[in-house]
């Protein structure tokens, strides 16, 4: 298909300041790449530029790994480019990476070290480098990297970008070069959060030839107004001796709070041992697994501290690897504990923003550290959204990550997107004025949460109304003390009546409550059969949510018996023996 005047008139623009940019951004680019590969130029992301990580197959252009010698020629493209080239964005180069995708730096390519876009003598983080750093210059809309350890989230964080890495087989990875190829995940940058949404749900796919694939989440689940956040425990923070990286994450979480965000800590060690564990223990094996062939045959074309570390591989068991999945397993069973406390984790990006000066002079223990906060995600078959919070007064940026369980990309992208328009810093482009954010278009809910407080709670005469439309019980809470308790006269079966305290000559109290979702399609009719004097109005909960539920005119208990003092129906229940 022919490529229209101002698609055409946007490469030679591309093709001019990709020139100007640092060569170590590319691998391949060129014309007569693109239009083998052009999209169609309508549908979501018609006329979007897009580089591609050179581990991500694109048919007519060479596949790399940033290793000469394993060069080869796809003839097809991997599966997430088909769909975003359907989408209609425009493939114009293949990226430059830390060589086999190993490494957080973007240090160890044949094709050259990719700087830092605000400072050229800091790295630009890796391995998804040269991928970042063509959004974070502006030679492109937004880009394809992956992610094992952190690298769709270590360049996100060294350069003003959003960083998405979804949960482990949303995006096929059929036609990614694998590193570790059960934890692999393709990533996006972009810099703003609603275009990386736009790119997700283009991208997303259940594809049966990836063999670990899955579907992808439902995109009508978000981050509640007032929400809960942890952050790791004092003893578990690491800033590699960075005050300004430490005094920016203290920043974040009090911006977090003025966001609604509702501050709690975690023990971070059981993560941090995780962390460890990627590169210390048998998951190393993984990677020599991925290119085991090619490093007998001809070890010595490898980068040498590639080499250094895939060659430790080399040397693990089948049950060296039994042990180390039981292991995780454990730290699976106990971080599903703490998700029941809290809607998100949020951790630092990286500890520190190191100069390639030092990455060179020590490649192996600075790596190791700036996955501190990183390595343990894919691992823990989580998701995280990496996202910028401030600049720092060197001129640096600083970001943070939040991480939820897996299925929880929209609930992340959502928060993210309210962090970044506090930041002032969504669509920013180095050296350029800011570009305005894209809109993140929620789709129409398909649940709705309703609080209830008396005989609709679970195991009470009335539930069944809630289970026979399909509602399932989300948690257990209380009211803000905001709310008196009554129990109605006359009723059947015998029901009470909350009252928001503002309108009685009595202080509120806390009332035990449980939130039920229930599809949003029979929500109208339970609605419908609720007897007077209840009604259905916006509740606050102790955790700040307001969420609908169960409320009573206040006329109708003028002279009802107050059981506020009870704390909840059932315990009013269980006193007089009803």
């Amino acid at each position: 298909m022919p490529l229209s005047l101002d698609v055409q008139d946007r490469l030679r623009q591309f093709h001019a300041a990709a020139d100007a940019a640092p060569a170590s951004v590319w691998i391949t680019r060129g014309p007569e790449h693109l239009l083998a590969s052009g999209g169609e130029q309508s549908g979501p992301l018609a006329g979007r530029l897009m580089a591609v990580k050179d581990n991500i197959d694109v048919a007519g252009f060479p596949t790399t790994l940033a290793c000469p010698d394993f060069t080869y020629r796809p003839t097809r493209s991997a599966t997430v480019v088909e769909s975003l080239v359907a989408a209609g964005a425009l493939a114009v180069g293949k990226t430059n990476l830390d060589q086999f995708a190993c490494g957080l730096v973007g240090t160890r390519s044949p094709y050259g070290i990719v700087p830092n876009a605000f400072h050229p003598d800091y790295i630009c983080g890796g391995s998804s480098s040269g991928s970042a750093l063509a959004v974070a210059l502006g030679l492109v809309d937004f880009s394809l990297g992956t992610d094992t350890a952190g690298s769709g989230r270590i360049p996100a964080g060294f350069n003003n970008l959003v960083g998405v890495k979804p949960s482990r087989g949303v995006l096929s990875a059929r036609g990614v070069y694998p590193a570790c190829q059960h934890l692999d995940c393709v990533s996006i940058f972009t810099r703003d959060v609603g275009l990386a949404a736009t790119v997700l749900r283009a991208a997303s796919a259940h594809d049966t030839g990836d063999p670990f694939a899955r579907a992808a989440p439902p995109d009508a689940d978000f981050m509640p107004e007032r929400f809960r956040f942890a952050v790791p425990a004092a003893a578990g923070l690491d800033f590699m001796d960075d005050a300004l990286a430490a005094e920016a994450f203290g920043a974040a979480q009090k911006a977090l709070s003025a966001l609604g965000g509702v501050a709690g800590t975690i023990d971070f060690e059981p993560l941090a041992r995780i962390s460890e564990a990627l590169y210390g223990q048998a998951w190393i094996a993984e990677r020599y697994a991925a290119i085991r062939g090619f490093f007998d045959r001809q070890a010595d074309s490898i980068h040498p501290v590639v080499r250094a570390i895939i060659e430790r591989g080399r040397h693990h068991s089948a049950a060296d690897v039994f042990e180390a999945m039981v292991r995780l397993g454990e730290v699976r069973q106990w971080l599903a504990g703490e998700w029941r406390n809290h809607d998100v984790l949020v951790v630092p990006t990286a500890p520190s923003h190191p100069t390639i000066a030092a990455v060179l002079a020590e490649p192996f223990e600075i790596n190791r550290r700036l996955g501190l906060y990183t390595n343990f995600v894919n691992l823990l078959d989580l998701a995280a959204v990496a996202v910028p919070v401030s600049m720092r007064p060197d001129g640096l940026p600083f970001g943070i990550t939040l991480v939820g369980p897996s299925g929880s990309e929209w609930r992340l992208l959502d928060l993210a997107q309210r962090v970044h328009e506090q930041s002032g810093l969504a669509g920013g482009v180095v050296k350029e004025e800011r570009e305005p954010a894209a809109p993140l278009v929620r789709p129409p809910a398909t649940t709705v949460q309703v609080a209830v407080v008396g005989a609709h709670l679970d195991g009470l005469p009335l539930n069944g109304l809630l289970r026979s439309r399909g509602a399932r019980l989300v948690s257990k809470v209380q009211t803000a003390p905001l709310y008196r308790l009554y129990a109605l006269q006359g009723t059947r079966p015998p029901k009470p009546g909350l009252v928001r305290a503002g309108g009685t000559a009595k202080a509120g109290l806390a009332i035990e409550a449980e939130v039920w979702e229930m599809p949003i399609v029979h929500y109208g009719a339970f609605v419908a059969e609720i007897p007077a004097p209840l009604g259905v109005g916006m509740i606050e909960l102790a955790d700040g949510r307001r969420v609908q539920g169960f409320l009573c005119e206040a006329a109708a208990v003028q002279n009802a018996l107050d059981i506020s003092h009870f704390g909840g129906w059932r315990a009013y229940l269980k006193h007089s023996g009803a």
